[in-house]
């Protein structure tokens, strides 16, 4: 469920975004720009009950920020340079690494270190 909620609200954030980017041009898309911000922090406070919030933030703002420029490529026609490219794989590898280190690592006990430790 968290990862669903988490979904969610990236999906919220970059349709409000791109929304945000059109409402420039036509104000009637602020109500999606408004709807869409409301509705991603409610799938983010959903899915920070059972997330770090460090992962759960940097997961929705490094997936947000990428898949907004990507869209934003399509639709809008902005720039995609190699530099940008380069810079979204360090991205993609900072909130691997922050996940990875979310988890803390369990050493085996053996049955000497037990015994001792219940001494």
């Amino acid at each position: 469920m968290k990862w669903w909620s988490l979904g969610g609200a990236i999906a919220c954030e970059v349709t409000a975004t791109l929304s945000l980017r059109a409402a420039t041009d036509d104000p009637v898309w602020y109500v999606l720009v408004v709807a869409g911000y409301c509705a991603s922090f409610a799938f983010l406070a959903r899915a920070l009950r059972s997330m770090p919030v460090g992962v759960a933030y940097g997961i929705w703002g490094a997936a947000g920020i990428l898949l907004t420029a990507a869209a934003a490529t399509v639709l809008f026609g902005d720039p995609m340079t190699p530099l940008m490219v380069v810079g979204m794989a360090l991205v993609i590898a900072g909130v691997v690494i922050v996940e990875l280190g979310s988890h803390p690592r369990v050493d085996p006990v053996d049955e000497d270190d037990r015994e001792v430790a219940a001494r």
